[in-house]
C-alpha cells in the first residue's frame, strides 16, 4: 500500500482514525492557528495595562497611549527575533480600534468596544456556517491541516467534528457577548474593564479545548497537497516512461545500421 493509498484509503473511502497520530497533529495544528500562549498574551496583556492604569489614574489617554505602545513592542519583538507576526499584528489592529474609539468618545469603557462587536460578529458567523454546512471552523482549519475542502465531501465525520467545534465556539462567544454587553451599559467602567480582561483566556480555551476533543477523534485528514504532489510524480513518470520506450530519433523503428 502506497502513501497516498494510506491517506484516502484503497477504496477512496474517508480514512481510519489514528488516534495518537489524530491528536498530535490536531494540537500542532491548534497551536499554529491560535498562536499558542504567547498568542493569547499578545492580545490580553494590552487590556490588562490599560484597565490597570486607568484604575489607578483615571486618565484615558494615558492608559490608552501605553497599552498600544506595548501592542508595538511586542511586534517589534517578534519582527527582531523572525518570528510569526499575524497575532501580533491582530492584537496591536484590536488596540489601536480601542484607542481610536476611547479617545473619540472620552469613554474609557469604548476601549474594549471594538473587541466585543468582533466577537459578537464572530460568535453569529461560527453559529450561522455551521447551519448552512460549511462550518467555519473547517474553513479556518482546513488549509491548516492540509485538506482544504475536502472534508465537505470526502470526509464526512470530520465535516462532523467541524460542525460541532464550530456550534461549541459559536455559544462560548455568544455567553461572553451575554455577560459583557449588560456591564458595558450599566456596569462600572473599572468594573467592566476588569471582568472583560478577566473573560479574554477562559472561554478560549475552553473552546480549543472541545475543539481538541472533537477533532482528536474524528477520522484523520485528507492531505489534499500530498495527493496532489503524488499525482503529478505519477505523471511525470509515466511520461519518462513512454519517453524512454520511444526509438531513437535517428533510427527508425526495425531498421539497424550495418
Amino acid at each position: 500500500m502506497t502513501p497516498l493509498d494510506k491517506q484516502t484509503g484503497t477504496d477512496g473511502a474517508a480514512p481510519e482514525p489514528d488516534e495518537s497520530g489524530s491528536q498530535a497533529v490536531t494540537e500542532a495544528a491548534l497551536f499554529e492557528a491560535f498562536g499558542g500562549v504567547r498568542g493569547l498574551v499578545e492580545t490580553t496583556v494590552p487590556g490588562l495595562v490599560f484597565i490597570a492604569m486607568y484604575t489607578v489614574n483615571k486618565d484615558i489617554h494615558a492608559a490608552a497611549i501605553t497599552a498600544l505602545v506595548l501592542a508595538g513592542v511586542m511586534v517589534v519583538f517578534r519582527l527582531v527575533r523572525r518570528d510569526t507576526i499575524k497575532h501580533a499584528f491582530s492584537g496591536i489592529f484590536g488596540v489601536g480600534f480601542g484607542v481610536l474609539f476611547a479617545m473619540m468618545t472620552g469613554n474609557a469603557k469604548d476601549f474594549y468596544l471594538p473587541g466585543m462587536l468582533y466577537t459578537l460578529g464572530l460568535a453569529l458567523a461560527y453559529l450561522v456556517t455551521s447551519l448552512a454546512g460549511v462550518p467555519l471552523l473547517g474553513l479556518v482549519l482546513g488549509p491548516v491541516f492540509k485538506e482544504n475542502l475536502s472534508w465537505r465531501t470526502r470526509n464526512p465525520g470530520r465535516k462532523k467534528a467541524y460542525t460541532r467545534a464550530s456550534y461549541a465556539w459559536g455559544f462560548i462567544l455568544l455567553g461572553k457577548c451575554a455577560v459583557l454587553f449588560p456591564l458595558y451599559f450599566w456596569g462600572d467602567t473599572a468594573q467592566f474593564g476588569w471582568v472583560t480582561v478577566a473573560l479574554k483566556i477562559p472561554p478560549f480555551l475552553l473552546a480549543v479545548y472541545l475543539t481538541w476533543i472533537f477533532l482528536a477523534k474524528a477520522p484523520a485528514p485528507i492531505n489534499v497537497i500530498a495527493e496532489m504532489e503524488a499525482e503529478e510524480a505519477a505523471a511525470e513518470a509515466e511520461k519518462e516512461a513512454a519517453k524512454a520506450a520511444r526509438p531513437d530519433d535517428g533510427a527508425p523503428a526495425g531498421r539497424h545500421r550495418r
